[in-house]
């Protein structure tokens, strides 16, 4: 998701989720794996190919976050670019009474951890509609993900480090070692 922060305009705010309907139970021993790296890439040009990455690595229970900052090369594969803004902080455990933030001198802030899954669905109803049972969705539907989180990373950025562009375009990657 990339949305600008409700609590401040002059910011954008970009999530990645990952590991969707996690159970409690699940959620409660589920950690981001260290070999993989977390990017949002962003065009600020308009030709959809990326001019900034923020990389998010995870070690040790921390997720670092590197940038806003200019892309190596574009493509599929990613070189961590550490010439930019950095930000840390300690991974918040499930049930943590608060969410563990973290921010830098530019004003970035971040989150790394477990959250609500934010996909609201009706499959029950989806499903007797695909039967021929129903003609269409409850008003109000019932949320079938009710319950199921995903780890989430949140990376809340000022637009002056996004260039001058009006419109941005985002988009999310998972890459392994």
């Amino acid at each position: 998701y990339a949305f600008q922060s409700p609590a401040d305009n002059s910011k954008m705010v970009f999530v990645l989720n990952t590991q969707g309907l996690l159970s409690p139970a699940a959620s409660a021993t589920a950690t981001f794996p260290s070999n993989v790296m977390y990017e949002f890439n962003i065009d600020n040009s308009g030709d959809n190919v990326e001019d900034l990455v923020i990389q998010c690595l995870v070690q040790n229970g921390k997720m670092r976050v590197y940038g806003p900052v200019a892309v190596g090369t574009p493509g599929t594969v990613s070189t961590v670019r550490t010439s930019g803004p950095s930000t840390e902080v300690s991974v918040t455990a499930y049930g943590a009474a608060s969410p563990n933030t973290a921010s830098n001198a530019n004003g970035i802030r971040i989150f790394a951890g477990p959250r609500d899954d934010p996909f609201f669905f009706d499959l029950v109803r989806f499903k007797e509609i695909l039967a021929g049972t129903q003609t269409g969705f409850r008003s109000p539907g019932v949320d079938s993900f009710a319950g199921t989180n995903v780890m989430s990373i949140v990376v809340e950025v000022p637009k002056t480090l996004l260039g001058t562009a009006a419109t941005i375009n985002v988009w999310g990657e998972t890459k392994s070692k």
